[in-house]
């Protein structure tokens, strides 16, 4: 009897010991792939010292591990939630032992450094996924996701921090791995712009048309209070020589006095600042100047009505490829062609983004994050405004813009938008089906 349990305890020390080296030679690998690396993100090496639990009985190894950073946003707004992965591309080791290492046994977690404009630390944790290792084999990848919220604006910085590899196979075990010459290289940069708020600057007129020389009452709304503003006629998208210059109100009113003369004036609009600028300007106000029409004529007018910013889409369900239990991967499929018709005529843009819920089944759920998508946007011929797809790559429960267009002197158009979907699904989730709900927003 005392011999069986010494031959039992013999065997646990040698388990425990096959993992804390696991759980070493793993810290410079990964687990599974990125879900969308950005054009400007690239892979960097760096030294790290990981230390093995002490009942291993393994001494620290100190290695290069090769890693990368990506984001869901490269261009945020300060106060938006940019979403984070710290990708381990190559481990520091490999299996140290003949004996081959089961699935799904390593859960990873770990810290990516901010500098630059925003300085702290993003918390990152992956999920508890790893194919078989084989004896003396290679260690996969392995993908760890985080968030943080944009606080100020300009270039910040995002490099591998430090990370720990816990391992759950007939013990509790962590190695922690620290960057021995910190920070780590820059992998990822994003640029953050300031917070942007909606413009509600507003302009009229006492009267859409009149006389060459004739004074027309301008009144705007909305503008920063006591500042200055150019009233001005337009032709076009081109300014006129009929302009003027007026201060607001303490309230961000003004009521101006504009002689035009130019006959080829369709529109009045006002700016504050130098030059128009759709984001602190209004208009434009439609004017005509009414040139006497010579004897024996008719003069024949026609007008073009402002529309409205809509969506439609076809259709509101998507079957994603099934998935085989033990195997996971991507379930494929497409998003429902949605079409965005912007008919307002004026100078704003507009935004297209999608959130995702957790999809959930019979065997719990699957995260919002697992979900990723490839946009395209295409303008029908003849749109003033050309359509911008967004980034590929995670959706998630924080949101990701599927497709946009810029502010401009005239903007609008049809636009088809659609995109590649893709469900990254554990291999050991419980067969059924999941289902999430995907909501678009358009403004």
């Amino acid at each position: 009897m005392a011999l069986n349990r010494s031959r039992a305890a013999a065997r646990r020390r040698r388990w425990t010991a096959v993992l804390g080296a696991t759980a070493l030679a793993v810290a410079g690998g990964a687990l599974a792939a990125p879900a969308g690396a950005t054009a400007a993100s690239q892979p960097v090496e760096f030294q790290t010292r990981c230390v093995p639990p002490p009942i291993a009985g393994i001494p620290p190894i100190t290695g290069t591990t090769t890693a990368e950073i990506t984001v869901d946003k490269t261009s945020p707004k300060v106060g938006e939630t940019v979403t984070v992965t710290y990708t381990v591309t190559k481990p520091a080791a490999s299996n140290p032992v003949d004996l081959a290492l089961p699935a799904d046994i390593m859960t990873p977690s770990g810290k990516v450094v901010l500098g630059g404009a925003q300085s702290g630390a993003v918390t990152v944790n992956g999920p508890k996924k790893n194919p078989p290792v084989p004896g003396k084999g290679s260690f996969p990848a392995f993908s760890m996701t985080g968030t943080f919220t944009v606080t100020q604006a300009g270039s910040i910085t995002l490099s591998p921090g430090d990370y720990n590899i816990h391992t759950s196979y007939l013990m509790e075990l962590d190695t922690p791995c620290t960057v021995l010459n910190p920070p780590a290289p820059v992998s990822e940069t994003v640029v953050a712009g300031p917070v942007t708020h909606p413009n509600t600057r507003a302009l009229s007129l006492d009267t859409a048309s009149g006389d060459p020389g004739v004074r027309v009452t301008v009144n705007g709304s909305g503008f920063g209070p006591l500042t200055e503003v150019t009233v001005v006629g337009r032709a076009g998208a081109a300014e006129t020589a009929d302009r003027m210059t007026v201060t607001t109100d303490s309230d961000g009113a003004f009521a101006a006095r504009l002689k035009v003369n130019d006959a080829a004036t369709t529109g009045i609009v006002a700016y504050e600042g130098a030059t128009w600028d759709p984001d602190k300007g209004a208009g434009p106000a439609a004017y005509k100047v009414v040139v006497p029409a010579p004897p024996n004529s008719q003069t024949i007018t026609a007008a073009v009505t402002a529309g409205e910013l809509s969506m439609t889409q076809a259709g509101d369900a998507v079957e994603l490829t099934s998935v085989d239990f033990g195997q996971g991967g991507a379930a494929t499929g497409d998003l429902r062609t949605v079409t965005v018709k912007d008919f307002r005529g004026g100078p704003a843009g507009w935004s297209l983004t999608g959130k995702v819920t957790d999809f959930t089944g019979p065997g719990g759920s699957i995260g919002a994050g697992d979900l990723s998508w490839t946009p395209a946007c295409t303008a029908k011929a003849g749109s003033p405004s050309a359509c911008a797809a967004g980034s590929p790559g995670p959706v998630g429960s924080g949101g990701a813009t599927l497709a946009s267009t810029p502010n401009g002197a005239l903007t609008g158009g049809e636009f088809t938008i659609d995109a590649g979907l893709s469900l990254d699904v554990p291999a050991f989730t419980a067969p059924g089906s999941y289902a999430g709900v995907l909501t678009l927003t358009l403004s």
